[in-house]
């Protein structure tokens, strides 16, 4: 079994943030798969397959990103996942638009929703890191990551979203942390 969190807030008032590349990743993986988010339950909006002869769920948590550890570990108790098949995506302020970092483990760094993660499953989990850099210093954080992407910007990032679809669908099918490493750690 794999499990794949794309991070986000829930509705049409948070669709274009930065913040939500993790939704739009996930959307991505849903289109090249086939799998359809048309479930809910366990604070998330959820589709399931089956690739490779395995069963796998992508996942969109709904308590908003601050408490995107409730909804992760909801699903690792219910379907007893282990750790080491998850992997959550989602977008990072350290890391230049339009570029990836996938990493095997790693710390919650800035990041609210993957402190909400590491708080409630540990931090040995794998995780792609969307570049969404805020490059104008007048802009405060908080209002930068919930603000709409301006076009310049969506340009930048949408080869980024694109690729780390490709990886979702590549770690889905059993691709190891070095493959996926060596392939998407670079400018998309």
């Amino acid at each position: 079994m794999k499990i794949i969190f794309g991070l986000g807030n829930p509705g049409s008032k948070y669709e274009n943030n930065y913040h939500n590349l993790g939704f739009m990743a996930l959307d991505v993986i849903s289109q090249k798969t086939g799998i359809v988010l048309n479930k809910k339950g366990r604070n998330g909006v959820y589709g399931e397959g089956n690739i490779n002869g395995e069963k796998v769920f992508l996942v969109k948590p709904q308590t908003y990103m601050n408490n995107s550890g409730e909804c992760v570990s909801a699903f690792m108790a219910f379907y007893k996942c282990p750790i080491e098949d998850i992997l959550v995506m989602y977008d990072d302020i350290d890391i230049d638009k339009g570029a990836l970092r996938f990493r095997p483990t790693g710390s919650s760094g800035t990041h609210n929703g993957m402190r909400s993660i590491c708080s409630h499953i540990g931090d040995n989990f794998k995780r792609l890191r969307i570049g969404a850099k805020n490059t104008n210093p007048n802009i405060p954080l908080i209002d930068y990551v919930l603000m709409n992407m301006i076009a310049e910007d969506k340009e930048l990032v949408r080869p980024a979203i694109e690729k780390a679809g490709e990886c979702g669908v590549e770690f889905l099918k059993g691709a190891t942390a070095d493959e996926l490493m060596a392939k998407f750690n670079r400018r998309a």
